[in-house]
């Protein structure tokens, strides 16, 4: 298999980058300044703990106050605004290391502008301009790479020495989690993943792959309906895979049918990742061109809660469907 074919077999994971939107980093404007008046305010504290108290409390602030974003109908809005959102969250993080809240913003925040804002600009550009395209994937892996170590850190308060266990005893490195730690989960592995699909011709990550299969796996033990059928996609995207990665094209569809069942078919997400990794591995044209003209006729307004990640897959759908002369034989 080319690694053209086998990046497209493994952007499943970098297809959804937009699931648990409630996580998004992002605050409103308002909100925003409202925040950096509260931590210049903090600077002029003198004790420790009172100055760490009102961190955390900017803290909360900023990961409580986010729903909003998703029913954005402007991603370009978005995508500009996201970064000063998200150098926040990592300046709070450098007073507050251990605040897990922020830690999972951080990894769901890095893991989603990644897709929706650089990722996605390279599939656009793709078969125009090769250099330009090479050039935002590798620093799409690079963002990648950050949003999980953030994930990881959260992930190693909770069981110390979980980021070396996990890259030799994957099984065993997330047994002790429970459902409270789902959200983490699902994070970690939707941003390892994303890394994994982009880094192809470097073993030292790819390697890493079965620990990506034991977060998704654990995390559908404890809540296998997660986000309207979020990890059922993740978990398609990864049976998707050949037979020597561990993959398997029926379990694969059980889960796009579980996933179809449980969004009634709403989420454009579930068609994109069927159609870039099986339709393409299976050189299926016909069902590639369905399925994505299936996500661009949802309507974002049935669901405005989700109207800018309907949006965004919308645009991944399009923007695959440009390239369908360079993605089948």
């Amino acid at each position: 298999m080319t690694n053209v074919l086998r990046r497209n077999v493994l952007r499943g994971f970098s297809s959804q980058k937009f699931v648990a939107v409630s996580r998004f980093v992002a605050v409103s404007r308002l909100a925003t300044w409202r925040l950096v008046a509260v931590l210049a305010m903090t600077l002029v504290l003198t004790g420790c703990s009172v100055r760490e108290l009102a961190i955390n409390k900017v803290a909360g602030m900023l990961t409580s106050g986010t729903s909003g974003w998703a029913a954005d109908d402007d991603p370009e809005l978005v995508g500009e605004a996201l970064p000063f959102a998200l150098k926040l969250v990592e300046s709070l993080l450098a007073e507050v290391p251990e605040n897990e809240d922020l830690l999972l913003t951080a990894c769901s925040g890095y893991t989603q502008y990644t897709y929706a804002f650089v990722e996605l600009d390279a599939i656009k550009i793709e078969s125009e301009d090769y250099y330009e395209a090479k050039r935002l994937r590798s620093r799409a892996l690079k963002l990648y790479l950050r949003g999980l170590d953030y994930c990881l850190r959260a992930l190693d308060l909770r069981s110390p020495g979980f980021r070396q266990k996990v890259k030799t005893d994957p099984v065993g490195a997330v047994a002790p989690f429970g459902k409270d730690a789902v959200p983490l989960m699902v994070w970690a592995a939707t941003a390892w993943g994303g890394g994994i699909s982009l880094a192809l011709d470097q073993p030292d990550i790819v390697v890493d792959f079965p620990a990506v299969r034991a977060l998704l796996e654990r995390a559908f033990e404890h809540d296998p309906t997660f986000e309207k059928g979020a990890l059922h996609e993740l978990l398609m995207a990864a049976d998707a895979l050949p037979e020597s990665m561990g993959g398997s094209l029926e379990r694969a569809r059980k889960h796009y049918e579980k996933a179809i069942e449980l969004s009634n078919g709403q989420r454009p997400s579930t068609y994109v990742i069927w159609a870039s990794s099986v339709s393409v591995q299976q050189q299926n044209r016909e069902e590639f061109e369905n399925l994505l003209n299936k996500a661009l006729a949802i309507d974002p307004e049935v669901d405005p809660n989700s109207r800018l990640l309907t949006m965004v897959y919308q645009e991944a759908a399009q923007a695959l469907l440009d390239q369908i002369d360079d993605l089948f034989i």
